[in-house]
């Protein structure tokens, strides 16, 4: 081979390698709110652990709800879940923000799954678990749609990853964006997909919480100004409203036995749709609760392993936190916190019993 020959040879080689490289990894969305870096990850989490006396039990614990904003808002919201949760593989369901609905002209009523085999973490790349391959397979063409443009723009999932890398370098995501939907779609969707889950837990023998976890993530009430959503007022006492009206949410809807009835109660006392209350809180992930709290309930009802019982761990918000007093990291927020603009955090787990 001639070497000018060799030369347009190799150079092809590495511009085909990279346009490869591009779509198998999946690029960070949010490189300012959330960690990429491992050296900023690792001051982070030792920050949180010295400042964190949260005892809450990992026993049977095989699903949770967790924030998914800006670390330095929302980090000590994120830890007391984070640092008891020990899996090998985690279904995500995540958002679909606004960012992802007016760019994709708002599709409704599926489940948006990506092709990348890859998602970038602070320690190295995460793999994606060969279970979102069999869902894709399996789950009626009519509930999911294949977009990686959805999940190029769509921070809700990536901001788990650096949590989940921290305590496992070798965890695999399936990661699951839920559209708006109704309540029974939902139950339609969530019956076939605990199917298939239920029936790859069986054929690998796997158990809930240590080999496979399910994890939701959700940011609560966006209250002020830049939301539409002033209800209480913009002061001190508007802000404690909320917050009480979020909390009351979490508490009767998040401990204790999660049933169908309370399930169904959450949807009420979030989706607007329903149109009985006064006042809706706008809480981000209102659709993957719902979707997974239903899927999670009927897989353990398949595998016959009990009931579900449900824990809040910590509830807060970015007025009340404020930011986090950590210097000398790459880490930034993405928006202000004021009376008139902040965003409310809660963690909870759900328990085997």
């Amino acid at each position: 081979m001639k070497p000018i020959t060799k030369l347009i040879t190799i150079i092809i080689f590495l511009l085909c390698s990279s346009i490869m490289n591009s779509q198998t990894v999946r690029p960070v969305r949010d490189n300012v709110g959330f960690c990429w870096n491992a050296k900023d990850m690792n001051k982070l989490m030792s920050y949180l652990s010295k400042h964190d006396s949260s005892k809450f039990s990992s026993k049977n614990l095989i699903a949770a709800i967790s924030p998914h904003d800006d670390y330095l808002y929302t980090s000590p919201v994120y830890f007391p879940l984070y640092k008891i949760l020990r899996a090998k593989e985690v279904v995500v369901f995540g958002v679909t923000h606004g960012t992802v609905r007016k760019a994709l002209n708002d599709p409704k009523n599926v489940l948006i799954f990506d092709d990348f085999k890859l998602w970038r973490g602070p320690y190295k790349n995460v793999q994606v678990s060969g279970l979102r391959e069999i869902i894709e397979n399996k789950l009626s063409k009519n509930y999911q749609m294949l977009s990686d443009t959805a999940q190029e723009i769509e921070h809700s999932i990536e901001a788990l990853v650096p949590f989940l890398q921290y305590y496992n370098r070798n965890i695999k995501i399936v990661p699951v964006m839920v559209t708006e939907m109704s309540y029974a779609r939902m139950d339609s969707i969530s019956t076939q997909l605990a199917d298939i889950l239920s029936e790859y837990i069986k054929q690998k023998n796997l158990k809930l919480g240590k080999d496979i976890f399910f994890l939701i993530s959700n940011d609560a009430n966006h209250y002020g100004e830049d939301f539409d959503n002033s209800y209480f007022g913009l002061d001190a006492k508007a802000h404690k409203e909320a917050t009480d009206n979020d909390k009351r949410i979490a508490r009767e809807n998040f401990n204790e036995l999660i049933d169908n009835e309370k399930i169904k109660n959450i949807s009420e006392e979030l989706w607007p749709s329903y149109k009985k209350k006064k006042y809706y809180p706008s809480w981000c992930g209102r659709y993957p609760i719902i979707l997974g709290l239903m899927t999670v309930n009927k897989i353990v009802s398949d595998l016959k392993e009990g009931k579900i019982i449900g824990k809040v761990f910590k509830y807060s918000d970015s007025w009340t936190l404020k930011v986090l007093p950590l210097k000398g990291t790459h880490m930034g927020t993405t928006a202000p916190f004021s009376l008139k603009h902040w965003v409310g955090y809660l963690s909870a787990g759900f328990y085997l019993k």
